[in-house]
């Protein structure tokens, strides 16, 4: 399963089943779960924790230091949950002493030339597309689709089920369950196909589109919008994530239609 011309550090920690193509490096404080594969000319370095039947293919480099000039040494970590695919030349950095780790969870999807940097969390059934971009101390919801080319800057949030289309340059927080687009990012739409596709009811889906009608299309200040969505809409997961979201946004959230249209 261990191809002769991979070299594994001998602190290493590989589970017995896990497949190593040739040509591949493991430094010494690595951890490899159950049914992994692991292909040729990839590069796991210390730090990293890898979970089962994952798959990393040909080029990539996991758990490398951090791309940071405070960055001082310390032993920090990359995490990477089970059944994640990491596609060809993806670079993931470990942590600094901000958070210690650098995380990619469960049933997760990177795929190629794409790089996450120290202090990111990645949630869970995440896709990122090719030559996705993200910079140090980033969260990411579950479920989150970022097409192709997607640059994030560093200290945002993205939330859960949110979908960013290809080529956009995210500066402030996106807010759960929408879809943003155009330039500077604008909220346009709420991502109903994804939400169908998880399981969302239409009710529930039509019950988030009249909060972010409320949020972004009316024309009200965000202070406003948020007052009159807790006196307006009953209290639901739904409502209270997006509120919480909001309110708990350090960029503060992306544009929305009337705010544009008012610059133009």
């Amino acid at each position: 399963m261990i191809h002769p011309l991979t070299y594994i550090h001998p602190d290493a920690k590989v589970a017995p089943n896990v497949k190593i193509d040739p040509f591949t490096v493991i430094h010494k404080n690595v951890e490899i779960g159950d049914g992994t594969w692991i292909g040729s000319n990839v590069t796991i370095m210390d730090g990293a924790r890898i979970g089962k039947n994952c798959r990393i293919f040909p080029g990539s480099v996991i758990s490398a230091i951090p791309q940071d000039l405070k960055f001082a040494g310390e032993d920090t970590l990359t995490i990477i949950g089970d059944n994640t695919t990491i596609r060809e030349y993806v670079t993931v950095n470990r942590g600094t002493k901000d958070k210690q780790k650098t995380v990619i969870g469960n049933n997760c999807l990177i795929m190629a030339y794409s790089h996450i940097a120290h202090d990111c969390e990645v949630g869970n059934y995440c896709v990122f597309s090719n030559n996705t971009t993200l910079a140090g101390h980033i969260t990411v919801g579950d479920y989150v689709v970022l097409a192709g080319m997607v640059a994030v800057q560093q200290f945002c949030k993205i939330g859960a089920h949110a979908f960013v289309t290809g080529g956009s340059l995210v500066r402030k927080d996106v807010p759960p369950y929408v879809k943003a687009a155009r330039e500077p990012l604008s909220y346009v739409g709420v991502n109903s196909v994804g939400l169908k596709r998880r399981g969302f009811s239409l009710e529930k889906i039509n019950h988030i589109l009249d909060i972010y009608r409320v949020i972004f299309v009316k024309g009200y200040k965000l202070s406003k919008a948020i007052s009159i969505i807790e006196a307006e809409y009953p209290a639901t997961d739904e409502r209270d994530e997006i509120l919480s979201f909001i309110r708990e946004s350090g960029r503060g959230i992306m544009r929305g239609y009337t705010s544009l249209s008012n610059d133009e």
